[in-house]
């Protein structure tokens, strides 16, 4: 067979299956369609509602139903879901909070939904089959009740509504779906959006979040890892928090705020099939990662952690316990992470422990053989007085913003901890900084100032009130009103 015969012979080939698809389209849809005598019903809504009221008495729209019970049957399973004290549940086949959005759309497009064209009135089984409806894709029953005028009528029998439906397959022509109400003989079209939204995984209807956890309400925190046991401790809400295992220092706040930001993002993934429950909730007794959280209203909350092979897979499983919903599910293993950070991670790094309100006294070193500025409230004006080198008036404004940033005062990062160490980074009692004292003299923090970072002339090494050693922000430093003409107020009352 040459090239030309061949071509022809595909030519033909083509043909035929176009011709085919054709006959199928008109003969098999569009002529059944044609042949079905007039439907005695003209389309209407797929979940039909009439208040007790005549509609429209009050000048208005008539209420849209209430869903109180769904019931989803796809060949996936089936699942349930009911409203209960206004939140949405799955009751069916587990208990669990409901994906809120997810099933609001189904409600909404329940409500909406109307037919687009009625196929036939009565359909034999071999259309029925043909129509994807013997037997259905999938099977939707749902109650609801139309609100009166005060939004009452739950318990009102004569507002009751239900509807069982069944959905076929999809159209090909104009991507609608085929359906047919239980005790109603006719074939509908409604729209395409209907199938989509129905055949979800029944794990889809469920609430995807497991933590929802706020730092903000917490008074202590424990993080058992791989490596190490991390505690957190604080009185109140109020106040800041502080490490107690492995080591006892102030913890940086922004840090632990950050482990519960991080952590809420990772949403379930899944949930354990049936089978791997058993397998999964032994490994949970002997959990690689777990966190125990005591807030201040109620008990502890408890999330544990495993990773084991199931399904052909290794899957990251969560156990959360003590919270409003207990949930089981299969979550991104970078959840573990967050609940193992390094002990070094929460170092503070709030560079002085002062608040500038209790500054009374304050002596700026120049360093070198630079002379010392020493600077003092007056007990009776309460006014900023300098005292030495040069006697005068203070820059109130200036005294307020140098005390301000001193207490704001964060370092970019901690390199070291211990005071013996800070020769080596240009810190020395003559290094230059900034010694604060209270009403009596009594020393409240001091800042040391060291030698520029090598290779990063933004930052610099510092010291506060504990005994690491910091890299600041340059800028931030020399920002600072640390001289005499900065704060000595030349006009010697008059506002400068």
């Amino acid at each position: 067979m040459n090239a030309r015969q061949k071509n022809l012979v595909t030519l033909l080939a083509t043909t035929l299956v176009a011709g085919g698809l054709g006959l199928y389209a008109y003969f098999g849809v569009m002529k059944p369609r044609a042949e079905q005598p007039p439907a005695t019903e003209t389309p209407g809504a797929l979940f039909p509602t009439s208040s007790p009221e005549a509609p429209g008495t009050d000048g208005g729209t008539p209420a849209a139903p209430v869903f109180t019970w769904i019931s989803i049957d796809v060949p996936q399973g089936r699942t349930e879901l009911e409203l209960r004290d206004g939140a949405w549940r799955v009751t069916s086949p587990v208990s669990a909070l409901a994906e809120h959005k997810e099933v609001l759309g189904l409600v909404d497009e329940l409500a909406d939904a109307r037919f687009s064209a009625t196929v036939t009135d009565k359909p034999t089984d071999e259309e029925l089959e043909r129509f994807g409806l013997k037997p259905p894709r999938a099977t939707v029953s749902a109650r609801a009740y139309v609100p009166d005028a005060q939004g009452g009528g739950a318990q009102d029998a004569s507002r009751q509504h239900s509807v069982t439906f069944h959905l076929g397959i999809e159209n090909v022509f104009d991507g609608s779906v085929y359906v047919r109400r239980e005790g109603d003989p006719h074939v509908y079209l409604a729209q395409g959006e209907l199938r989509v939204l129905l055949l979800k995984e029944p794990s889809s209807w469920r609430n995807h979040v497991v933590f929802g956890l706020e730092e903000s309400s917490l008074l202590r925190i424990e993080l058992k890892g791989r490596k190490n046991t991390l505690l957190l401790e604080r009185a109140t809400t109020d106040k800041p928090w502080q490490m107690a295992q492995p080591m006892v220092m102030r913890a940086d706040t922004r840090r632990v705020a950050s482990i519960f930001k991080e952590l809420n993002r990772y949403k379930a993934i899944g949930f354990p099939e049936p089978e791997w429950e058993p397998q999964v909730k032994r490994a949970l007794e002997k959990p690689v990662v777990e966190a125990t959280l005591v807030p201040k209203v109620g008990g502890p909350m408890r999330l544990r952690f495993v990773e084991l092979q199931v399904g052909g897979f290794k899957r990251a499983f969560v156990s959360t316990e003590g919270v409003k919903e207990p949930m089981l599910a299969q979550v991104d293993s970078g959840a573990l992470a967050v609940l193992e950070p390094p002990p070094l991670d929460f170092k503070s790094k709030k560079v002085l422990e002062v608040q500038a309100g209790q500054v009374e006294k304050f002596v700026i070193h120049p360093g070198g053989r630079g002379e010392p500025i020493t600077l003092e409230k007056d007990s009776q004006t309460k006014r900023w007085e300098v005292v030495s080198p040069l006697p005068g008036r203070a820059r109130e404004f200036k005294v307020a913003s140098l005390l301000g940033s001193l207490e704001k005062l964060e370092a970019e990062a901690v390199v070291a901890t211990g005071a013996k160490l800070g020769a080596r980074y240009g810190i020395t009692d003559s290094s230059r900084g900034v010694t604060l004292m209270d009403g009596t003299g009594q020393e409240m923090a001091r800042l040391w100032l060291g030698n520029p970072v090598p290779d990063n002339s933004q930052r610099t090494f510092g010291r506060g009130s504990s005994e690491d050693i910091y890299e600041l922000s340059t800028a931030a430093l020399d920002a600072l009103p640390l001289t005499l003409e900065e704060l000595l107020d030349q006009g010697q009352g008059n506002a400068p």
